[in-house]
């Protein structure tokens, strides 16, 4: 397999007729929900889209959906919680649910708190295969040997056995992730929605390992497959907007040495290898 392909086409068609079962490691992706974006004046069908998810993840293998909410009339629309249970229903174990905590870009009116957050669903198909869990979190106390009291209680509510261990200075990373989205953003990129590269980066680095496969069906602008080039894990990316395929190809391109393949949606014909602009990060 190349380590970057790009298909243009509608992405639930795409996955049943290219991506065989079982193939996917990693999806990082984030639809178009409750008209908050603007998409080229397309739209998605969900559940179709999850079937193909469920179908083409592989056991051990996981989806990360980032999704929030609109308010319509004075009430949220819950489209984000119905997703997650959708996602349940058809197999996937909710093995977290995490929460993209923006710094800046808060929305609302006020009638209620500004919304600063959106969902980020980590959906698996059994137990995680990779959990490399992001070590980056100081901790409260400065390091020292502490005690802590291990095993079980006896019926009298006694604990019994104990142990000693040493407070590291920095902790496994907590579920809500406060991103400066405008420092991750690129803002040359014409894009309604991208996602901030942090994010993307450190979900890859978190549920997938080097070499694996990682998907974003719905990728805009590529940030997803740029982040996947640049962690060593191959990448399919699909958008229905044949603009937005230009444009992640444009991005990944320049991190990416390798050719890789683009299929566009007019034809079935075996894809054609494009010569790839190989400029430097700046």
């Amino acid at each position: 397999m190349q380590d970057v392909t790009l298909y243009h086409g509608d992405c639930a068609q795409v996955m049943a007729e290219r991506i065989p079962d079982g193939s996917i490691d990693l999806t990082v992706t984030s639809p178009p929900y409750d008209n908050l974006r603007v998409y080229n004046g397309y739209t998605f069908d969900f559940e179709a889209i999850a079937a193909q998810l469920w179908r083409v993840t592989k056991p051990g293998g996981v989806v990360v959906w980032v999704v929030g909410d609109a308010t319509i009339n004075g009430s949220e629309t819950g489209t984000s919680f119905r997703q997650a249970l959708h996602f349940m229903a058809l197999g996937f174990n909710l093995h977290d649910t995490m929460i993209y905590q923006k710094v800046a870009g808060a929305t609302g009116s006020n009638n209620a708190y500004w919304q600063a957050f959106e969902f980020m669903f980590v959906l698996s198909k059994d137990t995680p295969s990779a959990i490399n869990l992001i070590v980056d979190r100081r901790n409260a106390k400065s390091p020292g040997s502490v005690r802590e009291i291990a095993g079980h209680r006896h019926q009298d509510g006694n604990k019994k056995g104990s142990r000693d261990w040493e407070r590291k200075p920095m902790g496994i990373r907590f579920n809500i992730w406060q991103i400066d989205a405008p420092n991750g953003i690129d803002r040359d990129v014409d894009h309604p929605a991208q996602f901030p590269e942090a994010l993307a980066r450190d979900h890859i680095l978190s549920w997938s390992n080097p070499g694996n496969v990682v998907l974003d069906p719905m990728m805009g602008s590529g940030t997803t497959g740029k982040m996947a080039a640049l962690t060593g894990r191959q990448f399919i990316g699909i958008d229905i907007s044949a603009e937005y395929v230009e444009l992640a190809r444009q991005r990944i391109a320049k991190v990416e040495a390798q050719p890789f393949l683009f299929h566009p949606a007019e034809t079935q014909a075996q894809p054609e290898q494009l010569p790839l602009d190989t400029a430097p990060l700046s």
